[in-house]
């Protein structure tokens, strides 16, 4: 539904320096994730992310037993829920919820502290009951693992630093932003540290001075 999609103002990317074990079609749906959502607008957009959340359950399918396949299907699915909305929103994010918990079963370390950074970002963004099951308690546990497995990961550090501002912690929450903002470039996700800077920036422009 269009509430849910509006109200994921965070997307669960929670990107990993330490790319080695991912299967080459899991690595190719980050790749395309990254152009998608930080590239495209409107309906070249909307289409691309349908088009990647119907390749990605292929990609699962293929690999089942796979943390990162889970965790990557969940980060589109929740992309998904934003950017098309609709009623299908609700049973995007739920699902993406449930492959994070299947993915953690199966790795809870995989890709450097993403399953708690994802789903902290979904409880801290979907809305809470009866819609859907945000919950900003559950959000801030998730996230403080997830800064505790990589205290110093860009994504980590701005899903924390919104979170502290929508719940009106400017102070804290420039402080992580701040540190965000200053994390070191990644070679390899060169348009996702772009588009998360530009986030960033944003963010701290909405706090009071």
């Amino acid at each position: 539904m269009k509430t849910t999609a509006t109200l994921l103002t965070a997307l669960l990317l929670f990107t990993s320096t330490t790319q080695a074990a991912m299967p080459d079609d899991v690595r190719m749906l980050q790749q395309r994730w990254d152009q998608v959502y930080f590239q495209l607008e409107g309906r070249a957009q909307e289409d691309a992310i349908g088009t990647l959340t119907r390749d990605s359950e292929a990609v699962l399918a293929a690999h089942p037993d796979s943390a990162e396949a889970c965790i990557w299907r969940a980060i589109i699915l929740s992309s998904d829920a934003k950017i098309n909305g609709g009623l299908a929103a609700r049973g995007k994010v739920a699902e993406a919820r449930t492959l994070l918990l299947s993915a953690d079963r199966l790795d809870p370390q995989a890709l450097d502290g993403a399953i708690p950074a994802s789903l902290g970002s979904l409880y801290a963004n979907v809305p809470g009951w009866p819609i859907s099951y945000g919950d900003k308690q559950k959000a801030l546990v998730y996230l403080k693992q997830a800064l505790a497995m990589a205290p110093d990961n860009i994504d980590a550090l701005y899903f924390m630093g919104d979170l502290l501002r929508q719940q009106g912690d400017d102070a804290q929450a420039r402080e992580l932003l701040t540190k965000a903002l200053a994390a070191p470039l990644r070679s390899d996700r060169e348009v996702a540290d772009i588009g998360r800077r530009n986030e960033i920036r944003q963010a701290i422009a909405s706090l009071s001075r």
